[in-house]
């Protein structure tokens, strides 16, 4: 087999995005021309602050909207084509979304939170509760609290909750959007050690979203967005400047 066989295949690639609202006659550039690849197995923190147009990316990059010109690719898959019933499909396989809000049912327990995904899938109850008890444990949540209701849990607890829902249908991408924002310092670094685990030991790609210095350096690699640019992409503390 040729050595160009053997090289990994970008899992994300987006070449030249640009999202654009238009109000009238006034056009604004959300997003103007973003060119990046994240490989299969890679831990990265997309960086901005308020403004900058991370979250209009992140919803690009989780099939959640597509650009007004470039593209994307997830897979090898051109997204940035895709109807909105297809666009459904890729979210519901191959993404696994983390909210800072975390988004739990409060009046059901743990596992039928976890669980959840998995009735849409059309999976039988007996390996329903199996798989979601394998992606808690993945997640460091004890056994003890799987048939609590998710509003008796702590912060840190509901976070790893809603870390092991986005793992149940085995996504190949795993979106975090500032996944510590409602968890204090100890709690937050608990969460992030998560996702570092899961990076390290089960090989999953994950995108963190974060305006948070602090937040951003548990990743291998760091890109920061202002004004809808890339302006800085680090790695393994090795700085390429973009933009000044």
């Amino acid at each position: 087999m040729a050595v160009a066989d053997l090289e990994e295949i970008n899992m994300i690639e987006c070449k030249n995005i640009t999202k654009k609202y238009i109000s009238g006659a006034t056009e604004t550039f959300v997003l103007k021309g973003l060119t990046f690849t994240i490989k299969d197995g890679e831990f990265v923190a997309i960086m901005g602050p308020s403004g900058s147009g991370k979250s209009t990316l992140m919803h690009i990059i989780g099939a959640l909207d597509t650009p007004s010109s470039g593209q994307y690719l997830l897979d090898g898959q051109d997204v940035s084509k895709l109807s909105d019933d297809e666009l459904a499909e890729i979210r519901k396989n191959k993404i696994g979304f983390v909210f800072q809000s975390f988004n739990l049912l409060p009046r059901a327990t743990v596992l039928r939170n976890v669980m959840l995904p998995l009735v849409y899938a059309n999976v039988s109850k007996e390996e329903r509760v199996k798989q979601a008890k394998i992606a808690l444990k993945n997640v460091g949540l004890e056994e003890s609290h799987f048939y609590q209701l998710s509003n008796q849990l702590s912060g840190g607890q509901m976070q790893r909750v809603a870390i092991a829902r986005a793992l149940i249908n085995n996504p190949s991408l795993i979106l975090a959007d500032e996944p510590t924002g409602n968890l204090d310092t100890k709690t937050g670094e608990i969460v992030l050690n998560t996702f570092q685990k899961l990076n390290d030991q089960q090989n999953h790609t994950i995108i963190l979203i974060t305006h948070e210095l602090n937040v951003a350096e548990h990743a291998d690699r760091i890109i920061r967005i202002r004004d809808g640019e890339i302006v800085e992409d680090s790695k393994n503390g090795k700085k390429r400047i973009i933009n000044a």
